[in-house]
């Protein structure tokens, strides 16, 4: 049976930045299905309202035994996670992929909000992405979703001389890095490529078949 998959954007994107990733994961054999959710002007909890609905349809038209996939690009990973935290589906979930995600927040957040404070009050996400108040979410670590962390290492875009530790450019190593991971590996992409590769997609596609990034 093939593997569902649902891939979720980043902060500032929409469904059409998963496409390669969609598109490689299709050659691999599996279904996919992007979803474009309000992750510019509206905060991550409302925005995981409006996934937990796309879900709740999906679901509705799943086979007997069948579950559902989960993989998140930056932003996108947050939303899972928080959507993981609180769904009544549970039982009707996989394995999950985060790829470039913030996990511990976004210090670019934080620095954006001391020198541009209007600017998160219009890019509500932005303000949702700041360190304090993605630990104001309580995401749990679930036990029966097995969840793997992919993060990049190459850090060539002009954000990342605002980050001290190593980064992707936008998202530091260390932050995504999050509770009792299954596995977890670093690819030398940066933060806006590291999801179009197809070594991504095939770490992605090795880690929802057995758990493991090995391939």
């Amino acid at each position: 049976m093939k593997k569902k998959i649902i891939l979720v954007h980043g902060y500032y994107k929409n469904k059409k930045d998963m496409s390669a990733l969609e598109e490689n994961l299709e050659k691999l054999g599996n279904e996919v299905i992007s979803v474009e959710l309000p992750l510019t002007f509206e905060d991550i909890t409302y925005a995981t309202s409006v996934f937990d609905e796309k879900v709740t349809e999906i679901i509705c038209g799943l086979k007997e035994g069948e579950k559902i996939n989960l993989v998140g690009h930056s932003t996108g990973g947050i939303v899972i996670r928080l959507f993981l935290s609180n769904t009544g589906y549970i039982d009707k979930m996989h394995r999950c992929v985060l790829i470039a995600v913030p996990n511990k927040g976004s210090k670019l957040a934080d620095i954006a909000s001391k020198l541009f404070p209007r600017s998160v009050n219009v890019f509500k996400t932005l303000e949702s992405l700041k360190c304090e108040n993605v630990r104001k979410l309580q995401l749990e670590d679930i036990d029966s979703v097995e969840i793997g962390a992919i993060a990049g290492s190459k850090s060539n875009l002009l954000s990342n001389r605002l980050l001290k530790s190593e980064n992707d450019g936008r998202v530091e190593i260390n932050s995504a890095i999050c509770g009792e991971l299954k596995d977890f590996v670093v690819l030398p992409f940066n933060h806006a490529e590291i999801h179009h590769k197809f070594e991504t997609a095939e770490l992605v596609d090795a880690f929802l078949e057995r758990g493991s990034f090995d391939l």
